[in-house]
């Protein structure tokens, strides 16, 4: 598949999810086929490559020994596993997540990669494997009930993810946003003084909390409930098919909702298990 993204419609959706300094590497590259693997090529080589976000916990992270861990890297190596193939990790970030399956450098993307109308311009989601709120969070002692109380206040943000997508959409005017370019780098932030309100999900609350309990992190607003799904190319119909019917079995047979609620501490919602009836 060659990544037109000249075409009006394609430009701006582009735009508007990657942001100007990404579209223009992806016009310096429009020109050069990006032929995403299909899935006849990943079982040819025996190998697929999923990008990971190992800066999101619960769903990315590395445990003492540096090994990748959370629901997603689980998700990842037990598709891999199911396809019977090797799982290569690509490390990616929230901002690059888009990019990796328009330039070829990932067959699938299982990143916390919430399902929106602009990223399906541009690439495909298979059916719903997890879901993930966008919250606003702050220390439980700071009076925040609306939006109003973030007026002259900072909001941590992380750059690229669906919870900057929405805190930039409903922030009023005076809220001032601090973006960084990962959750890791964003956490950090919170812990060490850099602002005390988090555009983030639940469970990165909990990641905080867990390495600095003097925080009392909770949720004050909830911005909004995504589904999430597994990124691939557009165009890549077999290995889409492939995909959609392995997570409606594994929603069906449990192992998606163990994976999901021993990182998370609660079961899928409703709403994703349904999927796999």
């Amino acid at each position: 598949m060659k990544v037109d993204i000249n075409k009006t419609g394609m430009k701006k959706a582009v735009s508007r999810i990657l942001g100007f300094g990404v579209l223009a590497a992806a016009l310096g590259v429009a020109s050069v086929p990006a032929q995403a693997n299909d899935l006849s090529v990943i079982k040819a080589n025996k190998v697929i490559r999923i990008a990971l976000d190992l800066g999101t916990p619960p769903f990315g992270t590395k445990d003492a020994t540096m090994k990748p861990i959370g629901s997603d890297v689980e998700t990842a190596e037990l598709l891999a596993k199911d396809l019977g193939v090797k799982m290569e990790l690509v490390p990616t970030t929230g901002a690059n997540r888009v990019p990796f399956l328009l330039t070829n450098k990932a067959d699938l993307v299982v990143a916390s990669f919430s399902i929106t109308p602009e990223r399906q311009k541009v690439v495909d989601f298979s059916v719903p494997y997890a879901a993930i709120q966008a919250v606003v969070g702050a220390p439980k002692s700071m009076n925040i009930k609306t939006l109003k109380d973030l007026v002259g206040k900072t909001v941590i943000s992380t750059r690229g993810t669906t919870n900057d997508q929405a805190i930039t959409k409903q922030a009023l005017p005076g809220t001032h946003i601090l973006r960084f370019d990962d959750d890791a780098t964003s956490i950090t932030a919170v812990i060490s003084g850099q602002g005390d309100i988090f555009a983030t999900a639940p469970a990165l609350l909990q990641g905080i909390n867990q390495k600095d309990p003097k925080k009392q992190m909770e949720t004050k607003i909830v911005l909004s409930q995504a589904m999430l799904g597994v990124g691939l190319a557009k165009g890549n119909t077999e290995l889409k098919a492939w995909v959609d019917n392995w997570v409606r079995a594994n929603l069906k047979n449990g192992k998606l909702n163990a994976i999901y609620q021993k990182y998370h501490g609660a079961p899928l919602p409703e709403s994703v298990t349904s999927a796999g009836k």
